[in-house]
């Protein structure tokens, strides 16, 4: 079924690079477009007011997590995630098959679904797809996501450690069969919901469980369990690989990746929505996306430096501080420093991506890709 209030549209395109509109029954979002990470609800130390400023269209946060502490029922007592948070525009909420592999020290997996033992107060709590999908349902995300296994990526099909393979293999077939019972789980006729695409480091694996997402007729497709250690050039082809076996006219997602350059590189391969923890994260360790390079602002000759972050840049922070003050700050561990850190990163990231949309528009993609990937990580000077 077709979601109320659910749509995309592909306004223009260059080779494989799309620029589109994506509705949601809380707003549009056009794309390709970057999702700041709530996982709990909130982006670290950047309010909703905050966020709507730097120019963010949506959200993710994390069902497992949620689940955990307040509790989906809490949530949705207090009128879904849009009531209980405050952001009121499209949320998307990741169905917990990441923890598969973030807390595999403390998770079991069998055909049923997946039996945490919380690090928080040792409780067992068992995901399958149909509870994830009644989750998200309560959590009210516009965009919800199926229950995946989420492997490793460990050795290629044909086998650096055939046991491996044999691992990545099975969590793909395992995810095609979740994925079917998270389709005849949903109640919401509100609510969108993603298939997620495995196979590790295999193309082969890759586009066959694209083609099984596609068969089963999903809103749209994310591409899932990459960002653990490959070749970026390899992970490009075969994102582009998987998505030829997707539909078109479908929205597709990369889950949790990554710098600058991986989202561009992504989009000339297809991709849509991104994700990712890296602008905050590295915010807080005082490492700042520029239009000139990585600013490590901790650094001590910045100790006495007047100039702003980067002077080509609208946010609040580049718009009122120095990085002598940002410096200060992040050294004395003062909360307001990753703070106005997190400004920052969020801005270059929301306007990376909607410079993105303009040059598919304008036809002048391959010229931006060219401008990003040579500024790569180079340091400021």
């Amino acid at each position: 079924m077709t979601p109320d209030g659910f749509g995309f549209e592909i306004e223009a395109t260059e080779a494989e690079a799309r620029a589109g509109r994506l509705r949601t029954p809380h707003g549009r979002i056009d794309t390709p477009a970057f999702m700041p990470v709530a996982t709990l609800g909130a982006v670290r130390s950047v309010a909703p007011d905050d966020l709507a400023a730097l120019g963010a269209q949506i959200l993710l946060a994390n069902t497992y997590h949620l689940h955990e502490r307040p509790g989906e029922d809490v949530i949705a007592g207090l009128g879904g995630l849009h009531g209980f948070t405050g952001w009121t525009g499209p949320w998307l909420t990741d169905s917990g098959g990441y923890q598969v592999t973030s807390l595999s020290q403390h998770s079991r997996v069998d055909e049923n679904g997946v039996t945490f033992t919380s690090p928080l107060d040792g409780r067992r709590r068992t995901l399958t797809p149909e509870s994830a999908v009644a989750i998200q349902e309560a959590l009210g995300a516009d965009i919800a996501m199926v229950l995946d296994e989420c492997q490793p990526l460990g050795a290629t099909e044909a086998g650096v450690g055939g046991r491996a393979s044999l691992r990545v293999r099975a969590a793909s077939e395992r995810t095609a069969r979740w994925a079917e019972r998270c389709l005849r789980a949903r109640q919401r006729p509100d609510q969108a919901l993603f298939g997620i695409v495995q196979g590790g480091a295999s193309e082969s694996l890759r586009r066959c469980s694209a083609r099984t997402m596609a068969a089963l007729g999903f809103d749209g497709y994310a591409h899932g369990g990459l960002g653990l250690g490959e070749d970026p050039q390899r992970r490009c082809e075969l994102i582009e690989a998987a998505s030829r076996e997707l539909p078109a006219a479908a929205p597709r997602y990369l889950m949790g990746i990554g710098r600058p350059v991986d989202l561009v590189d992504a989009v000339a391969a297809g991709v849509d929505l991104f994700d990712c923890v890296i602008p905050t994260r590295h915010a807080r360790h005082g490492l700042l996306y520029t239009s000139t390079g990585v600013l490590k602002a901790r650094n001590a000759r910045f100790r006495d430096d007047p100039r702003p972050p980067d002077s080509s840049c609208d946010c609040p922070t580049c718009a009122r501080h120095s990085r002598a003050y940002l410096r200060h700050l992040l050294h004395v561990n003062e909360a307001l420093g990753a703070r106005l850190a997190s400004l920052h990163n969020l801005r270059y990231y929301l306007r990376l991506l909607a410079d993105t949309r303009a040059a598919v528009l304008a036809g002048r993609f391959g010229s931006l890709r060219a401008r990003v990937a040579e500024l790569g990580e180079t340091p400021v000077a």
